[in-house]
C-alpha cells in the first residue's frame, strides 16, 4: 500500500452483524481475519483506528443453545455475554498475528450522558490509541437496559467519531450503500454523494432491519448525517467486498459506496450534544417562526418569543430538546437559566435567549 495515497490519519470502522457472518448465524472467520489483516495494514501505515465491532450476541447464538425465553433484554444479555468472549478472543488472536494489539472496550450510553463522563471515555481512547493499541468497541449489552441501549452500533460508532475527531467513518454493512429504494429491485439506483441539505431520504431507504442487528440503513443514514454534520467524512460500504477498508482509505473514488461529505467541523460541545438527546431533562416547544429561524441557514439562538410551551423541569445548564407544535423534534440545546425565571419572562421579547447558540445542535436531517 502506498502511505502517500492515504486519504485518513485516523478512521472509526464499525463493522455490521452481517458482514461478520454467515447465514446460518455462524462467525464468517474467513471474512474476520481479512478485516483484521486490512487494520493492521492501516495501522502500519500510521493510520490510527477505533473498531466498533458488532457480532457478539450473533457469535452468542452459535454457542448457545434457546432456553426458550421471549424476554428480549435477557436472551441478548445471556447471547452477548457468552459471544463477547469469543469474539474478541478471535479479533485478539488475529491482531496479534500482525504483531498488533488490541483492547477491549465495552460501553453503554449511560457512560456519555454527561461532559465528565463523556470526556473520561476520550481520555481512554486516547491513551489506548497513543500506546499504538486497537480499541474495540462494542456496547455492553450484558447490562444496557432498553432505555438506556443505543439504537444501534451505528450510532455508538457516529458517537466516537465525533468524540475522537477522526477523519471519517466507514460503516460496512452487506450493500454498497444507500439506494433510492431496495437494492437490486427495478429502477433502485445507489446514491454516491449526500451533503447537508439533500431532501429527505426517508421516503426511499428500506427500514428492514438485518436477521442478527438491530438497526436499518434508515438508521444509517440518519446517524451519518449527524456524523458528517460534525466535521467527519462518513463511507457506507459493502464490507463483504475484499480490501474495501484499504481501498475506502486511499482511493474512495474508486468504490462504489456511499459518501455523506463532510461540513465544517463543530466545536467539542455540539459533538457532544450531538448524541445527547437522551439524556435531556425537559423539552420546549417552538413556534413555526422560531422553527424556521433555527433550521434556515443563519445561527441562530432560542429565544423567550418563540416558545409556546415547557414540557417538564429544568435548571441552568440542564439539556433541553426542542421540538415544533407538531411535535417534530428539531435539536436539542442547554438551558442559560431555571424554568421558573423562563416562565417569568416569557413574555419579554428582549429577555437574553434561553438556549445559546454555542450550546444549541440542530438536527441536520431536520428540513
Amino acid at each position: 500500500m502506498n502511505t502517500e495515497s492515504l486519504y485518513y490519519n485516523s478512521v472509526t470502522i464499525k463493522v455490521g452483524s452481517n458482514v461478520l457472518t454467515q447465514s446460518n448465524g455462524m462467525l464468517d472467520y474467513q471474512r474476520i481475519e481479512h478485516l483484521a489483516a486490512q487494520i493492521s495494514d492501516l495501522h502500519k501505515h500510521g493510520t490510527r483506528v477505533i473498531l466498533v465491532s458488532s457480532g457478539a450476541v450473533a457469535a452468542g447464538r452459535s454457542m448457545v443453545q434457546s432456553n426458550g425465553t421471549k424476554d428480549p433484554v435477557s436472551q441478548r444479555q445471556l447471547l452477548s455475554s457468552v459471544g463477547q468472549v469469543k469474539l474478541v478472543n478471535l479479533y485478539s488472536q488475529l491482531f496479534e498475528d500482525h504483531n498488533l494489539t488490541c483492547a477491549q472496550v465495552l460501553v453503554t450510553k449511560q457512560d456519555f450522558s454527561t461532559r465528565e463522563h463523556y470526556l473520561n471515555m476520550k481520555n481512554c481512547l486516547s491513551v489506548l490509541l497513543d500506546n499504538g493499541i486497537v480499541p474495540i468497541v462494542n456496547e455492553n449489552d450484558a447490562v444496557s437496559v432498553t432505555a438506556l441501549m443505543f439504537t444501534d452500533n451505528d450510532e455508538l460508532a457516529g458517537l466516537l467519531s465525533s468524540m475522537m475527531n477522526t477523519d471519517a467513518l466507514f460503516v460496512l454493512s452487506n450493500v454498497d450503500g444507500i439506494y433510492t429504494g431496495m437494492p437490486g429491485d427495478e429502477g433502485a439506483e445507489l446514491v454516491p454523494l449526500i451533503r447537508e441539505g439533500r431532501e429527505d431520504l426517508s421516503s426511499f431507504i428500506s427500514t428492514t432491519k438485518s436477521d442478527f442487528g438491530r438497526g436499518g440503513m434508515l438508521t444509517k443514514c440518519r446517524i451519518a448525517q449527524k456524523t458528517a454534520a460534525s466535521g467527519i467524512n462518513v463511507h457506507i460500504a459493502n464490507g463483504t467486498r475484499d480490501n474495501i477498508i484499504l481501498d475506502l482509505a486511499t482511493s474512495p473514488e474508486s468504490v462504489q459506496h456511499t459518501r455523506f461529505e463532510a461540513n465544517s467541523p463543530r466545536p467539542a460541545i455540539k459533538k457532544w450534544m450531538a448524541y445527547a438527546e437522551g439524556f435531556a431533562k425537559a423539552e420546549i416547544v417552538v413556534n413555526q417562526g422560531a422553527r424556521s429561524a433555527l433550521t434556515g441557514p443563519k445561527a441562530r439562538s432560542v429565544l423567550l418569543a418563540g416558545v409556546v410551551s415547557f414540557l417538564g423541569d429544568f435548571k441552568k445548564g440542564d439539556l433541553l430538546r426542542i421540538r415544533d407544535e407538531e411535535g417534530v423534534l428539531i435539536g436539542i440545546g442547554r438551558a442559560q437559566y431555571e424554568k421558573a425565571l423562563a416562565e417569568r419572562h416569557l413574555e419579554d421579547d428582549k429577555y437574553r435567549p434561553l438556549v445559546h447558540y454555542d450550546y444549541l445542535f440542530i438536527f441536520p436531517d431536520v428540513h
